[in-house]
């Protein structure tokens, strides 16, 4: 089967996270923003990179699907939405309700965390969670830093 490269609409583009974030109207939203900024670089040890125009990810990494399908995603990151932020664990929630259950406040998609404000939740235990997807990401796909 040969491998069809996907055309992702979400792709690394040259804005610096820093002035994608100093835009952020909500005023909790801009100042988690802030705070998730370097937290996000520590905890994975990558550097930030803008995919798209309001997603702020972290690492690389490489798919192909069953189908043949392939692309590049970031491999964790965030997004400071309206409504709430956006956190992406790329392998998904579905092996973390034991993290979950001590997180805090928050709603899960696919592979989106939904949380209010960052007092709602325990930032140590987010930690565990991007730590957790970021080394799923590493074992299972080729992985780089931008």
């Amino acid at each position: 089967m040969s491998s069809k490269s996907s055309n992702n609409k979400t792709i690394p583009t040259p804005l610096p996270a820093v002035e994608f974030i100093s835009r952020v109207e909500h005023p909790v939203r801009r100042k988690d923003a802030d705070h998730l900024l370097a937290w996000f670089e520590q905890v994975t040890g990558f550097p930030p990179v803008m995919w798209g125009t309001s997603i702020v990810g972290y690492g690389r990494y490489h798919y192909v699907y069953d189908s043949g399908r392939s692309g590049d995603s970031m491999m964790t990151g965030f997004s400071p939405r309206k409504a709430s932020l956006s956190i992406y664990i790329m392998p998904g929630y579905h092996e973390l309700d034991d993290y979950l259950q001590r997180l805090g406040k928050h709603r899960i998609g696919k592979s989106c965390l939904y949380v209010n404000k960052l007092d709602d939740i325990d930032i140590g235990v987010l930690e565990e969670i991007v730590r957790y997807g970021v080394d799923y990401l590493q074992k299972h796909y080729q992985t780089w830093a931008r």
